[in-house]
């Protein structure tokens, strides 16, 4: 039974029969064929079968919520038992922001894995905002003001400086601002979600980027560009300003110190042995900054 449950669990999150059943070792004629044995012995449809997408039933969508709970209470319990509760183990699913996690977030996972070798990680990169328990998140990497939650607990990481920013190009055919005022006559550069600017002090910056996008790697390429003036965090362009190809604009101004990087995850009690671990490792791997480099200071 456990396993036409794991069956059902897999068809609803991968959204595939055949992919849930190759995952089980099943071919796709077998996986559909326990799926409709499932639904039989249940009298009642589980899942909408189309040629072009499969959706959960409103009964299958109750069932599978609660046979996901049976599943990882079970899990747990094998895990308290077997004494794999005390060790990092198991599937780990970590979210992070696309810049972030590509820059800072993948390059530490190979050395984590390599430690350790009882656990396997699916890493998720997306600039949207990630419903940890909807989307059965372990850690969730953010870079924001500090998480109030009831249900979720964070560590963190490390500081987020953010700073004005300009290709010397850009400086060059425009002149440098001498005050917070001068922005308005100036090309500035932003994804939607990411004006007004929020600086120190309380100060607002409105935003009329040049650019429409919603991708923040965008922006960050049209400022090496020479297109305008960006606010960028150190750890996405600390190697630009150190080089040079980026120069620091207003120096005596930087982004809103309440944002910070932080691990998040669902509070429990005890926490996976996983999870603990690998908050550990990204504290260790980040915590100094290590794009703050000095010469990343420079004007």
């Amino acid at each position: 039974m456990d396993r036409d449950y794991r069956l059902l669990e897999l068809v609803v999150e991968m959204g595939s029969i055949s992919a849930a059943g190759q995952r089980l070792g099943l071919s796709p004629a077998a996986a559909s064929k326990r799926l409709a044995a499932l639904e039989e012995r249940l009298g009642a449809r589980l899942v909408n079968r189309t040629t072009r997408r499969l959706s959960t039933t409103q009964a299958g969508q109750a069932f599978y919520e609660e046979v996901r709970a049976i599943l990882a209470a079970a899990e747990a319990a094998e895990a308290r038992v077997s004494g794999r509760a005390e060790r990092p183990s198991g599937l780990l699913r970590v979210s992070a922001p696309t810049s972030f996690g590509r820059l800072h977030v993948a390059p530490h996972l190979p050395v984590f894995l390599a430690r350790y070798p009882d656990v396997s990680a699916e890493l998720l990169l997306d600039d949207g905002y990630t419903d940890l328990i909807a989307d059965r998140i372990d850690v969730a990497i953010r870079i924001a003001p500090e998480p109030e939650s009831t249900v979720l607990a964070a560590r963190l990481l490390a500081p987020n400086r953010r700073v004005l920013c300009a290709a010397p190009a850009y400086l060059e055919a425009h002149g440098e601002p001498a005050s917070l005022d001068d922005l308005a006559d100036h090309q500035l550069l932003a994804a939607r979600h990411q004006s007004p600017w929020r600086l120190e002090s309380g100060h607002m910056v409105d935003v009329d980027s040049i650019v429409a996008t919603n991708s923040s790697e965008v922006v960050r390429e049209l400022c090496l560009a020479g297109m305008g003036i960006a606010l960028r965090s150190t750890w996405d362009v600390g190697a630009e300003l150190a080089s040079g190809a980026l120069r620091r604009v207003l120096p005596a101004w930087q982004g809103a110190t309440d944002v910070a990087i932080w691990a998040v995850h669902a509070r429990a009690e005890p926490l996976p042995a996983a999870v603990t671990a690998y908050v550990d490792h990204m504290a260790a791997a980040i915590g100094a900054a290590p794009w703050e480099a000095p010469s990343s200071l420079r004007a």
